[in-house]
């Protein structure tokens, strides 16, 4: 027997869909000698043939800093997470380390905002200043990758500066990411992650970071970033609302599209990106599972705030176990194809992990 694909299969197989397809009384006289059961039958063998496997090294935690504060300010909507002081970002990447999970990625929230969002590349500006002490605090011991965009940054909430039109201007934005990247690799980062979906942005970065001397800076780009309602809580981190309203529909990806996620991630590989990431990553599996066979790079998903603010409010309410789900979640992430998962919820799974 042949299935669609052109794979033989065993002779069992044929006679367990005829069986089921016989009636009650066929099946109990053909039952098939192959039982799927056999290996799920204790925890020892169910962990044998595990074709997924789910480690603290697969994760990466996102972590808040934000000027002018003297403690950590919770996050309402990212409950367990905080906008962090120096001192207690410090502490939590420590506690990160401790897990065995091998890299954070750094938000910042400045003080204040412009319209071209100077503070992102300012040598000052906290996110640097937050890179130098965790890079002289941690040393190597935790991959350091910063966010480069400038909505955290911009009076207006967009991704990159405005033109007269009131448009986000794609090739002027170019420009200052180079500073943002060049800024950030001066003050300690090991990856530098293109969030914007600006079009030439991996290209403009690598030419920054390498015509400086930083061509050991890697670049993590956010390849296939979608037009998601599921950023909400995020945004309340890091203080970012859009001007009048607006939306990023005009830059970032249409949920209904996932061929030009190829194409996307076809682009940012030949411009250089060491990394590509899909971001969402549960409501996009399809789409991480395509890029997944096809990248010839490592592939990184984001379990985004929404996703996981979902699961924790429904847990709150007893609806459903919050930690089983979770784990579930990023199991898949990574069933999908993904190589690292940036998740709200890192810490929660490496404790989990750990028994």
């Amino acid at each position: 027997m042949t299935s669609a694909s052109g794979h033989a299969f065993a002779p069992n197989y044929a006679l367990a869909v005829d069986s089921a397809q016989s009636g009650p009384a066929s099946a109990q006289a053909q039952f098939p000698t192959r039982r799927m059961r056999r290996l799920r039958r204790t925890p020892a063998l169910r962990r044998l043939v595990a074709a997924t496997a789910l480690s603290p090294s697969d994760l990466v935690a996102p972590l808040f800093v934000r000027e002018g504060i003297d403690e950590p300010v919770p996050i309402g909507s990212l409950p367990g997470h905080f906008q962090h002081t120096l001192d207690s970002l410090v502490a939590e990447a420590k506690h990160v380390a401790s897990l065995d999970i091998p890299a954070v990625v750094l938000f910042g929230v400045p003080a204040s905002k412009d319209a071209e969002g100077s503070p992102a590349w300012d040598p000052d500006g906290i996110v640097q200043i937050a890179l130098r002490q965790l890079r002289s605090t941690l040393s190597d011991e935790v991959v350091l990758i910063c966010d480069l965009c400038l909505d955290e940054y911009t009076d207006h909430g967009h991704c990159g500066v405005l033109a007269a039109d009131g448009t986000v201007d794609n090739d002027a934005t170019l420009e200052r990411y180079g500073r943002v990247a060049l800024a950030q690799a001066e003050a300690g980062a090991d990856v530098v992650a293109p969030s914007g979906m600006m079009d030439g942005q991996v290209a403009a970065i690598r030419a920054a970071l390498d015509g400086a001397g930083h061509a050991d800076v890697a670049v993590l780009a956010y390849a296939a970033k979608y037009a998601s309602a599921l950023y909400g809580p995020f945004r309340d981190a890091v203080d970012v609302s859009i001007a009048g309203g607006g939306d990023r529909r005009g830059y970032q990806q249409d949920p209904r599209n996932r061929r030009e996620a190829l194409a996307e991630v076809a682009l940012d590989v030949a411009e250089g990106a060491d990394m590509v990431m899909v971001k969402p990553a549960l409501a996009y599996l399809d789409v991480l599972y395509a890029v997944a066979r096809r990248a010839p790079v490592p592939v990184a998903a984001y379990h985004v705030s929404g996703e996981y603010a979902m699961v924790k409010a429904a847990a709150d309410r007893g609806w459903v176990d919050g930690d089983a789900v979770l784990m579930e979640h990023l199991i898949a992430i990574k069933r999908a194809g993904a190589d690292a998962v940036l998740s709200y919820a890192a810490v929660e799974a490496a404790r989990l992990l750990a028994g």
